[in-house]
């Protein structure tokens, strides 16, 4: 006789019920997660009515209500009101002992345990914003008090939202953060930039965005897809003397490798200013 038991979820609590939220909700129910083991605090009423209707999910007030007897805790709040969330929960974390998984840039461990004592694992994550899409790839760092069961959990939840890489140190997270975190932006601005410039050649704007638009997708499926490095797959574009060699020279003219170090660096900066409070 067939085992027909129903496979049994942990239930899980998001503190936040922003969009990276949403994003990682929706990527759990498509995963077989049932709505009913999902808890969301939200404290504004739109928005928390929102999420029940469009999910199915339990949507509470206050954090506290959300996090009762859940092993897994989801930190989704904007940065500057990470204190005022963390603190009341630090009682149950004591009792509950959970996982708690946090999404909030420029928050460092110690501060996170200093706000929820000693009761919690602790795992900082930086999703990117194409989570929204579940094409998302998430920095994770696990603090030593997390197990084998603990990195599994993570692991599970976040590839809802896309890849992972695991981060073992965790000073480099603010490297993650300028990587990928930001990254997306970096590719809308040369996105801006690219049809700006195929206008300015006298391209009408809407056959601009398309080309441009496409050619980035294209570009992202190679480099994802033929296990090719982007050397290699620049080096095959670019005929000697051609016309891509001469936008080639022309960025590297103008110090497009140096800049694009800057700009990294410059943001790995900030967020360990961030970090630092």
């Amino acid at each position: 006789m067939s085992d027909t038991t129903a496979p049994r979820f942990d239930p899980i609590a998001f503190i936040g019920g922003g969009n990276m939220a949403r994003s990682l909700i929706a990527g759990l129910l498509r995963q077989g997660v049932p709505a009913n083991t999902i808890h969301v605090a939200e404290p504004v009423d739109a928005l928390r009515e929102q999420l029940a209707i469009d999910f199915g999910v339990h949507g509470h007030v206050t954090a506290v209500e959300a996090a009762q007897d859940c092993r897994t805790w989801v930190l989704a709040v904007k940065p500057q009101v990470m204190a005022s969330v963390c603190e009341p929960l630090q009682p149950l974390a004591r009792i509950l002992q959970p996982l708690v998984v946090s999404i909030a840039a420029g928050i460092g461990s110690d501060r996170l345990r200093q706000w929820l004592g000693e009761g919690a694992a602790l795992v900082r994550a930086m999703p990117n914003t194409p989570a929204l899409l579940g094409a998302g790839v998430t920095g994770l760092y696990a603090g030593p008090d997390v197990d084998a069961d603990g990195r599994s959990r993570t692991q599970a939840l976040l590839a809802s939202a896309g890849q992972t890489v695991w981060i073992e140190d965790e000073s480099l997270m603010d490297a993650v953060t300028a990587v990928s975190g930001s990254g997306p932006a970096y590719v809308f601005l040369l996105a801006e930039a690219m049809q700006a410039a195929a206008v300015a050649q006298g391209l009408p704007p809407d056959a601009a965005t398309t080309l441009v638009t496409q050619t980035l997708l294209g570009a992202s499926r190679m480099l994802t897809e033929s296990g090719e490095p982007a050397s290699e797959l620049r080096r095959r574009v670019t005929s000697p003397n051609g016309t891509t060699h001469a936008a080639i020279e022309t960025f590297q003219a103008g110090g497009f490798e140096a800049l694009v170090a800057q700009a990294i660096d410059a943001a790995t900066r900030r967020g360990r200013e961030l970090s630092a409070g």
